[in-house]
């Protein structure tokens, strides 16, 4: 048997998001959750990620590799 009165309370709370966005969920977490990004609105679950390229480096890369993509067809 578990001990009594050791564990924390694991209680339903509200998640809610700065998009507008509120679920529920189970917690120890005392009081409603603010988050400021959820999957709802979060570039990588939305699929509006953007490949940052900085200084060209993508670029040199596929340069780079094509030659070898090149050379194996």
């Amino acid at each position: 048997m578990p001990k009594t009165g050791i564990h924390p309370s694991y209680n339903e709370i509200k998640v809610a998001c700065a998009c507008g966005s509120v679920f529920a969920t189970r917690s120890t977490h005392k009081g409603d959750i603010h988050v400021e990004i959820c999957s709802a609105c979060h570039p990588y679950f939305t699929g509006k990620q953007k490949l940052i390229d900085t200084a060209g480096r993508v670029e040199r890369f596929r340069r780079k590799y094509a030659k070898t993509e090149a050379a194996a067809k």
